[in-house]
């Protein structure tokens, strides 16, 4: 009788895991592929300039504050069904979403895909966990699924501005059928359902403190870009965000059967993992927002040609995370690895503040700092999705799994909303102090662009310190299976 880590042939360890990584990748890109088509959706549905950042906080929002949630749920009742169950309702909502007659229908289907995308992206990741538990193609098959996860964003641009210029906007959300339905059937063949042999009660006070407290701390970073930090709704949800999610870790102390057992981020390797990667998404998704900016409006780009300039970064981060993972890790460990990425990432900072200006092309200003950020990104967030989830306990993989993508998410949205401020403001006050010229919006928004890019210089350096102090430099294997698990089934194994 196998073991649970090693149960079923190998060939259906790759093939779960190319599953898992399509998977994570639909639910990655649709976080930036609505972004490129916005205007197009705009002018065919007739909202407003104020309203149209809720298509995007809409996903952001639902997918943000329900991850724990999700998480556990995977838990509990079996990652294959939560796995088949989120692509199904993924395909669902971007059908809806596709077929979006008014503003209302549109952000309604965008807030139903981050429902089932909070579903989805925990189970996939748990379900990685457990399949390659002991087996020592663990590292590459994390390397390739960091690779997933961090080249996803970019991907979507590209996939985004294809799509809207050759057939419409619509398409953005039609494509995901393509994907979650083929791989929904292709799960129910080839996964198989592990569920724990006595169910422990759902802690739902835990549950609503945790989705409510994040729900208030995604909100409020988005009010804060949207409106201003000193807006009423902004200082409400944040504080409530604060409230809340104390609240919640105090309850999970106690509590018998917690959503979130506080072991899993209290330890030290786990936590300087999932602090690692909300630095690195709090800098990466600002860089995707700000050079989408700088390429249409100040280069001239069309949403395609955007997209395509994304790509040089795309491919290093395809080129570099397995082989950090595979070849690197082993033999330097965690902590240096981080601590590069993170120097890599202030670096191409450094290049962006330095090289763009209003006469920057794209070959001097531009594609420097993002082929150093296609290193940097994979040594953060390669090792770091890794050790994330090492060492868990098989029941606590999924809630593991979705602490990994509630701190990409997390990360994203204060990243974003807090270098929006900073451009924001820079801009307005280039403009109040410079002479009105017929070039003072472009270097205004330029200007505006180094000052967001300046502030990620520092989120870059506090990355360092936390790699540098709190994670350790090798991190201790998990412990085999314990010999009364032995006679379980294996999820990701038919």
């Amino acid at each position: 009788m196998s073991s649970p880590a090693s149960a079923g042939p190998q060939h259906n360890r790759w093939a779960i895991l190319a599953l898992i990584g399509v998977a994570q990748l639909m639910v990655v890109l649709d976080a930036t592929i609505v972004n490129i088509a916005l205007p197009s959706a705009q002018e065919d549905l007739g909202f407003s300039n104020d309203n149209r950042q809720w298509v995007v906080t809409a996903y952001a929002l639902a997918f943000g504050s329900l991850l724990l949630i999700g998480g556990k749920i995977g838990d509990l009742f079996g990652r294959k069904w939560t796995f088949v169950g989120g692509l199904i309702g993924f395909a669902v909502a971007s059908f809806l979403g596709g077929l979006a007659p008014s503003f209302g229908v549109l952000v309604l289907a965008r807030a139903l895909q981050g429902v089932f995308g909070a579903l989805l992206a925990p189970a996939a990741l748990g379900l990685l966990t457990v399949t390659f538990a002991d087996s020592p193609d663990r590292p590459k098959a994390f390397g390739i699924f960091a690779a997933v996860a961090t080249a996803g964003a970019s991907v979507g641009l590209l996939l985004g501005g294809a799509l809207t210029d050759t057939l419409s906007w619509r398409w953005c959300l039609y494509v995901n059928l393509v994907i979650a339905i083929p791989l929904a059937v292709v799960a129910l063949r080839l996964i198989e359902n592990e569920r724990p042999a006595h169910r422990p009660r759902i802690d739902w006070t835990g549950g609503v403190l945790a989705f409510t407290g994040l729900f208030a701390l995604v909100y409020g970073f988005s009010e804060a870009e949207r409106d201003a930090w000193g807006a009423p709704t902004t200082i409400v949800s944040l504080a409530a965000a604060v409230v809340l999610l104390v609240a919640f870790v105090l309850t999970q102390r106690r509590v018998k059967n917690p959503l979130l057992p506080l072991h899993i981020v209290w330890d030290r390797a786990r936590g300087g993992a999932y602090a690692s990667i909300v630095v690195a998404a709090s800098g990466m998704f600002a860089v995707f927002l700000f050079l989408t900016y700088f390429m249409q409006q100040n280069l001239g780009y069309s949403p395609l040609k955007t997209g395509v300039g994304f790509l040089p970064m795309t491919v290093m981060i395809f080129i570099t995370a397995p082989t950090i993972q595979t070849k690197v890790l082993p033999r330097v460990g965690v902590k240096p690895i981080v601590m590069t990425g993170m120097t890599l990432g202030f670096l191409s900072m450094l290049l962006f503040f330095t090289r763009l200006d209003p006469s920057s092309t794209y070959a001097g200003g531009v594609l420097p700092g993002l082929v150093m950020l296609g290193i940097g990104m994979p040594c953060v967030f390669a090792p770091s999705f890794a050790t994330a989830t090492l060492g868990v306990d098989r029941s606590e993989a999924g809630v593991a799994s979705a602490m990994v993508n509630t701190s990409q998410q997390v990360g994203g949205a204060v990243g974003t909303a807090v270098l929006s401020t900073i451009f924001t403001h820079s801009t307005a006050d280039y403009i109040a102090t410079h002479a009105r010229t017929a070039t003072l919006a472009n270097d205004a928004s330029v200007h505006g662009y180094a000052s967001a890019f300046t502030f990620a210089m520092g989120l870059f350096a506090v990355g360092l310190v936390i790699a540098t102090v709190v994670l350790p430099r090798r991190i201790t294997p998990p412990r085999p299976p314990a010999a009364g698990t032995a006679g379980r089934p294996a999820e990701g194994a038919a």
